[in-house]
């Protein structure tokens, strides 16, 4: 399998890892029954649950970019050491950065989303090659 799928594959456990995080600090913020209930009053996120949410969506706003450039350089055949490189990158950038945004370190954090999306181009860049 190529290193490129093994990321995208690790990819969506970190994804999971986001997404369990973000919803166990909102059911302690928000509780039991506003999250069993139907939501129809928005209760506020703040602190640390509303920084794992941000980082959260930041993710799946970034996911998407990744899995279809990993998909279109493997289904194209078009793999190399950068397009590798690139994946592993993408990928323990997402790594550090759940915990860099919770912490709440802002230009760490801001480095840390550039080299993911670093990542992003240096597969994708392969496809056009």
């Amino acid at each position: 399998m190529p290193v490129e799928l093994k990321m995208l594959g690790w990819s969506v456990a970190l994804g999971l890892v986001y997404l369990v995080f973000a919803t166990l600090l909102s059911l302690v913020r928000r509780g039991m029954a506003w999250n069993a209930g139907n939501r129809d009053e928005q209760v506020p996120l703040t602190g640390l649950a509303a920084r794992v949410d941000r980082a959260s969506r930041n993710y799946l706003e970034t996911f998407a970019f990744f899995a279809a450039a990993v998909l279109v350089v493997v289904v194209g055949q078009r793999t190399n050491a950068q397009t590798a490189l690139g994946a592993q990158l993408y990928v323990w950038a997402r790594v550090i950065y759940l915990p860099v945004y919770a912490i709440g370190i802002p230009y760490l954090r801001t480095l840390v989303w550039t080299a993911s999306v670093v990542g992003i181009v240096m597969v994708l860049s392969a496809a056009f090659g």
